[in-house]
């Protein structure tokens, strides 16, 4: 911050976490402070990944996409496509962040997919996949693979880690996972799929 200062630099640092309950100011958190590097890096080697198979996975789709990105709120990795459609205004209600900001970041329709390593209910590293507004019929649309699941709580389609993990092609199971839940959402709400997808090259 000093060094900034001296370059003429003014900055303020809002220090209250996101999307997180019961939060506390990072610079007055002294509750959690346990670091371990061993998983530290684990989670790093994860990170780099996903980032590579999820960057493949974007490179499929011609239309509006974000980046493969960081939440540092939530701390999951995630990539997320655009139909091109506005979306109806989302409720909020996500925890200690204001409703203006989710209701530009799902302004328009959205099918979403990333890693998460776990908090709260979900006691495990996942794979998840969501759709913004939710298609009728989501929920029961046939992803791959086996392992997959629909979560009623989370509202979103689920995959362990450990299933990618230990996978004989762990590349071809997180495709797999990433392409079924999109077509269910794409399929579903009757995206314009010829003009927004790009056949892989084999």
């Amino acid at each position: 911050m000093g060094t900034l200062s001296e370059i003429g630099i003014k900055v303020q640092i809002w220090t209250m976490p996101q999307e997180v309950a019961e939060p506390l100011l990072f610079d007055q958190d002294y509750k959690h402070t346990a670091y371990d590097p061993e998983y530290a890096q684990r989670f790093w080697r994860i990170l780099v990944q996903t980032d590579r198979v999820m960057t493949v996975f974007r490179s499929r789709f011609v239309g509006k996409s974000s980046p493969v990105h960081f939440f540092w709120g939530s701390f999951d990795l995630a990539v997320t496509r655009f139909s091109g459609r506005r979306a109806p205004d989302h409720p909020g209600g996500v925890p200690n962040m204001a409703d203006w900001v989710t209701r530009e970041a799902y302004s328009h329709e959205v099918s979403s997919c990333g890693f998460w390593p776990g908090g709260g209910s979900v006691v495990e590293p996942v794979f998840y996949a969501y759709a913004y507004p939710t298609p009728e019929g989501f929920q029961d649309y046939p992803v791959l693979p086996k392992e997959a699941f629909y979560s009623s709580e989370m509202q979103e389609f689920i995959l362990p880690y450990e299933a990618v993990r230990q996978a004989d092609d762990p590349d071809a199971v997180l495709l797999a996972f990433l392409q079924s839940t999109y077509e269910a959402a794409a399929n579903l709400g009757h995206w314009d799929r010829v003009e927004l997808e790009r056949t892989p090259a084999l």
